[in-house]
């Protein structure tokens, strides 16, 4: 199916090889709800009984994935614009279910630590090979809706997975079992190795004089690219940020909370919200970026989730009656950007460095967030396990956004477009 002409893909084949790419993602999920709802039974069944070193390990456990995924999407996204997007992808997906798998035989939280950092390296590796894939298989004006699909897909993943938190509870006795859940999705993995075609568009980039890259990760990070690198890594950072660092600390906090007032599935309720809110957050994040512009969509998100953050975790407590309804709410505010990025990462970079460029702008935005998660774990420790008072002060960092926005160029004027097309995205 690798052939190198670069023949168009039949109306069939285009819809497999987007359905490959969105699946994907969607199984990825499972292991970005894996931390907040198995983090802390799994150390608590190594011998781990302080709540606030719990919080600590799960910390550790999201920084982990985070720089997992920054690898993987600097390692694949390389991949991807050497050898092809489908390898790329296929040997993601693989890595992500497989290593996740092994995890189930881990018997201390440094192993598991360990071992989730390497399978959080297939996750980082779907992202650009798969938003590629996504931009470059459909028509132009077909991209916002498949920008908000592919945004959603991941949280259904994670409602797929909150789904089975609830009827099959987590104990520091069972946790094991997610691990399972975790390499199922390696059956697509060699599906896409053995029958997805490749991108015709980049075969074509490949085959064009002047337009194939030995260096994608070099040409990234220097001039002209990296200008807009450096931007896309500032708006990757800050929505997951706001993710990772803020809202994912709903979840361990409700955690606490059950455990102390014995509350039936608070924990896993509450995922539950955040997934439900992220699902209809991330899909209209393309169509809003289409509808008010790039920049202008972006900045108002940015306010929106300011204000829903201080006010969830500045006034409410997990036991209030409108907890979950504004985690509900915080996930739809907070997720809008995943629906977004899709639609705008690959628009800065050329085909030729595309897989790179966009793996790097997202994924290496991971590695500040895994910083600020780290440190808002120590908070955490430093409050006596107060994540209210973490989310209060991490969710600051959309103040970050509504900056950065102001810089970033505006990838739907022609004149840019044409810098596309030419490989030269960044000369002004």
């Amino acid at each position: 199916m690798n052939d190198s002409t670069a023949a168009p893909l039949t109306a069939i084949q285009r819809y497999f090889v987007l359905s490959c790419a969105i699946l994907a993602w969607l199984l990825s999920g499972i292991h970005l709800s894996i931390p907040p709802l198995a983090a802390r039974q799994a150390v608590a069944s190594m011998g781990v009984v302080d709540n606030a070193v719990k919080g600590r390990w799960f910390s550790w456990y999201v920084c982990a994935f985070l720089l997992g995924c920054a690898v993987g999407g600097a390692l694949f996204g390389w991949l991807g614009d050497r050898r092809g997007r489908q390898k790329a992808l296929g040997l993601s997906v693989l890595t992500y279910s497989l290593v996740a798998g092994a995890c189930y035989f881990v018997t201390t939280p440094w192993q598991l630590l360990v071992m989730w950092f390497i399978a959080s390296t297939g996750v980082g590796g779907v992202w650009p090979n798969g938003v590629s894939l996504a931009t470059e298989t459909l028509p132009g004006a077909s991209r916002p809706l498949v920008s908000g699909v592919f945004g959603t897909a991941v949280n259904i993943g994670l409602m797929g997975m909150s789904a089975l938190a609830l009827k099959y509870t987590i104990s520091p006795d069972n946790w094991r079992w997610v691990m399972q859940v975790a390499a199922a999705p390696s059956i697509l993995g060699v599906i896409i190795l053995l029958f997805m075609p490749e991108s015709a568009a980049w075969l074509a980039s490949r085959n064009k004089p002047g337009t194939a890259t030995k260096h994608p990760a070099r040409s990234v990070f220097h001039p002209p690219l990296l200008r807009w690198t450096l931007i896309g890594i500032a708006l990757g950072t800050v929505p997951q940020m706001g993710n990772w660092g803020g809202t994912n600390w709903t979840v361990p906090w409700a955690k606490q909370i059950e455990e102390q007032f014995s509350i039936p599935n608070l924990g896993a309720n509450a995922q539950w919200a955040k997934s439900c809110g992220a699902v209809i957050g991330s899909l209209t994040g393309g169509f809003l970026a289409g509808m008010l512009g790039r920049r202008t969509s972006y900045f108002l998100i940015s306010l929106i989730s300011l204000g829903s953050s201080l006010y969830l975790f500045g006034t409410l407590k997990p036991q209030d009656d409108n907890f979950l309804r504004w985690v509900f709410l915080q996930g739809i505010f907070g997720t809008i950007y995943f629906g977004w990025m899709p639609l705008y990462m690959p628009e800065l970079f050329p085909t030729s460095v595309r897989a790179t460029g966009t793996g790097v702008a997202f994924n290496w935005g991971r590695i500040l967030t895994a910083v600020g998660v780290l440190m808002a774990g120590q908070l955490l420790v430093a409050f006596g396990g107060d994540y209210g008072r973490v989310g209060r002060w991490t969710c600051l960092v959309y103040i970050l956004g509504m900056v950065v926005i102001c810089f970033a160029p505006d990838t739907t004027s022609e004149e840019w477009n044409a810098r596309i097309a030419s490989g030269d995205s960044a000369r002004q």
